[in-house]
């Protein structure tokens, strides 16, 4: 089974009806193929936003979600002053990649700073170590070194 390569003139031609499949609402059992890295930057899909990650944090994704749960669709300023202030622990790191999507928006996509929001933002589980700590009467317990990645998407808000 080969691939089949579409030219540039195909991906044009056939654009309307790419990004009609692609942002086409389906249940999850029902995912449509994902697109590549070449058709995406043809098509200009992803040319509103900008996103960060970080990968292989050494933090629970619960925490985490925490946090994320609050600056959602919060404006940048807002969001800065709420990781500034929240005492919980992954918010210093939420605060660099906050900075690092901000970056990613107005300098990759020439987008506005002053109407960005976070228009998403969500942690999934990484992987877990175990380790084998020693307790008492010669037995041993698991103790999980649990990880997270997590995303920051922030995009222009609409014109009011």
């Amino acid at each position: 089974m080969e691939k089949r390569v579409r030219t540039k003139e195909d991906l044009l031609k056939e654009k309307d009806r790419i990004l009609e499949l692609y942002n086409k609402k389906e249940p999850k059992s029902h995912k449509t193929a994902l697109l590549t890295r070449k058709e995406r930057k043809v098509l200009g899909i992803g040319k509103d936003e900008g996103v960060a990650t970080i990968k292989y944090t050494r933090i629970s994704s619960t925490k985490v979600k925490i946090v994320l749960d609050i600056i959602k669709g919060k404006g940048l300023d807002e969001a800065y002053a709420i990781l500034k202030y929240t005492p919980k622990i992954a918010s210093e790191m939420l605060l660099k990649l906050l900075k690092s999507a901000e970056s990613n928006a107005v300098n990759n996509n020439e987008m506005d700073r002053e109407k960005l929001y976070v228009a998403d933002a969500f942690a999934n589980q990484g992987p877990t170590m175990k380790r084998i700590n020693p307790v008492s009467r010669g037995s041993a317990n698991q103790i999980l070194k649990r990880s997270s990645h997590v995303t920051v998407i922030v995009k222009e808000r609409a014109a009011q």
